[in-house]
C-alpha cells in the first residue's frame, strides 16, 4: 500500500535497519535515540489485524515476537520489556519491542507519554554500545526457530 509506513520501510529497508527476513516477517530496528534497543517485529505483507491470519501464522508472529523479547532481555538487561501492538495510525500488523529500564526518559509511563526525566547520555551510549550484541542474539534466536 503506498501510504504504508510499514509496507514502504519493507520495500528495500537499509541493511542497518533489517536484522531478520523470513517469507512472512521482518524484524527491524528503529531509530529512537531514547530507547536503543527499539525492535518492530512486522508482518510482510498489507495485513490490518491479527485476526486475519490464520491460527498458524499468527503463531508464527508470536513466536517471533517472544524470541525478540529473549534475546532483548538476555543481552540488553532491561528492568522490564513492553510489548505492543496499535496500528491506530498505521494499520499494518506490527508489534513493537521496547526495553525499558527506570531510569528511561518516560519510566515508569508508556514510552509515547510525556517525559518524566532526560535520558542519560552515558546509560544510553552504553545501551547502544549492545546493539550489534543484540543483533546477532535476535538473529541466533530466530534462525532456530522451527
Amino acid at each position: 500500500m503506498k501510504h504504508c509506513e510499514l509496507c514502504q520501510l519493507l520495500v528495500e529497508p537499509a541493511a542497518d535497519v533489517l536484522i531478520w527476513r523470513d517469507e512472512q516477517l521482518s524484524v527491524v530496528a528503529v531509530a529512537e535515540p531514547e530507547y536503543p534497543g527499539f525492535i518492530r517485529v512486522v508482518w510482510n505483507e498489507h495485513v490490518k489485524e491479527m485476526t486475519d491470519l490464520d491460527p498458524a501464522e499468527r503463531t508464527h508472529v508470536m513466536n517471533v515476537v517472544w524470541a525478540v523479547e529473549q534475546a532483548m532481555r538476555n543481552v540488553m538487561l532491561p528492568h522490564k520489556v513492553n510489548l505492543a501492538s496499535f496500528g491506530n495510525m498505521t494499520p499494518h500488523v506490527h508489534w513493537h519491542v521496547i526495553p525499558r529500564y527506570q531510569d528511561d526518559a518516560h519510566f515508569p509511563n508508556p514510552s509515547w507519554a510525556v517525559a518524566q526525566r532526560a535520558g542519560n547520555p552515558e546509560k544510553l551510549a552504553a545501551r547502544r554500545a549492545l546493539l550489534p550484541q543484540l543483533r546477532a542474539a535476535i538473529i541466533d534466536r530466530l534462525d532456530s526457530l522451527p
